[in-house]
């Protein structure tokens, strides 16, 4: 006899923790990420140079559009554990569709910051509760595979874009306007999947009327929860955006076409490590695993500071690739071992809501330090990084010997 709401592999060669969910949301996650990051490495080029938008728009639209990303998951978090799941994926993923769609007919800039906002509010709207059901019936000790493929897939689609925008540019003399309405096929095609996702805690009276769930206060979150919350947002007060780091790399020399390209490479480590280093997490303390990642975040923003060559770009960006697969799966499975299940929408949803705003705030400071080059913030943001690297293996030790 099983638990209610897991799900028994019908083929026995097949990891348990490889559910029907998570293979359905990899594959939205992998064509929503292809729409997404076709866009990204564009954007702020068309925003200035099609709509004649001044830098500071730039800036300001992005800050805008995290702003109300993490204030989103916050609230979402919380829905998930009280309604169904899969209409707040759902409204979530169209809601980034229609942001696409929304930029592929802008003509002036207000239109685009409108976009970006409904965009990053379906980012908001179905981070959180997919995170909760992709670890539904998972087992603690394997929800960093999980995640790790999750991001593997997510970030495959962070490949692909860019990769496909580049060549769309070439082929179609460098005019942008159309690679905005091919992004829209994905985007769509990520909304018609989620029909494909089943939540097994669906609540439905004898009527058919979806029922409710008890809210849940954030002060019944368990103190470990708030422990590790904490060191992880004075992490994320030095990480700034990968906007600045894009930015750097084109005022080290490399064209339109060359940041594109390592961005691509960036994403192509971050992919292929995922897996590996979720998995890893399952077998080793998660702190340790994360502080790795700290390291590759130390050696990405430090040699981004000292580099001078355009070529050495190509190097240290996928060395930062390395930090992204240590700490971004690998922080949801650990923030997800350290809660009930019933929990998990609102601790995912605080903690990545969180961590956003603190992201946000990074990017503030970083910008207004940035000065003729960015150098000194990177430096800054790498040496903190190296320490909070060293500070994690003793969290990992201390918890190990209250064992």
């Amino acid at each position: 006899m099983t638990e209610p709401g897991i799900e028994v592999p019908s083929d026995p060669k097949r990891p348990a923790w490889l559910t029907r969910n998570v293979k359905v949301l990899c594959g939205v996650s992998f064509l929503q990420d292809a729409a997404s990051e076709l866009l990204y490495p564009i954007l702020p080029i068309f925003l200035t140079v099609v709509l004649g938008a001044p830098p500071a728009v730039v800036g300001a639209i992005e800050g805008l559009a995290e702003g109300a990303a993490s204030i989103t998951k916050v609230a979402a978090g919380r829905l998930a554990d009280r309604f169904d799941r899969r209409p707040l994926i759902g409204v979530g993923y169209g809601l980034a569709a229609v942001g696409k769609l929304l930029i592929a007919v802008a003509t002036v800039w207000p239109l685009v910051l409108l976009a970006r906002v409904t965009d990053r509010l379906g980012k908001g709207m179905r981070g959180a509760p997919r995170d909760a059901l992709l670890v539904e019936g998972v087992p603690k000790g394997q929800r960093g595979r999980v995640f790790g493929l999750h991001r593997a897939a997510d970030t495959a689609g962070a490949v692909v874009g860019p990769l496909v925008g580049l060549v769309l540019y070439e082929a179609l003399d460098h005019r942008l306007r159309p690679l905005f309405w091919v992004a829209v096929i994905p985007a769509v095609a990520s909304v018609a999947l989620v029909a494909a996702v089943r939540d097994p805690r669906s609540r439905r009276t004898a009527d058919g009327t979806p029922t409710k769930a008890a809210r849940t206060p954030w002060r019944s979150l368990p103190r470990p929860y708030w422990r590790v919350l904490g060191v992880l947002l004075a992490f994320n007060l030095v990480n700034f955006p990968d906007a600045l780091l894009l930015l750097r790399a084109h005022d080290l020399g490399l064209s339109t076409a060359g940041v594109v390209s390592a961005y691509a490479v960036y994403n192509l480590v971050y992919a292929a490590l995922s897996y590996p280093a979720g998995a890893l997490s399952d077998r080793l303390p998660r702190p340790l695993v994360f502080a790795a990642g700290l390291v590759f975040f130390a050696v990405g923003y430090l040699g981004l500071g000292l580099i001078h060559s355009p070529w050495l770009v190509f190097v240290v960006l996928p060395l930062y690739g390395g930090f992204a697969a240590c700490t971004d799966g690998v922080g949801k499975a650990w923030i997800s071992t350290l809660v009930p299940d019933r929990q998990q929408g609102t601790a995912q949803g605080l903690f990545q809501g969180a961590t956003g705003a603190a992201v946000l705030l990074a990017g503030v400071w970083a910008g207004l330090a940035w000065g003729a080059d960015g150098h000194l913030p990177l430096l800054v943001s790498g040496g903190i990084a190296l320490v909070l690297a060293g500070v994690l293996p003793i969290i990992a030790r201390a918890r190990i010997a209250a064992l």
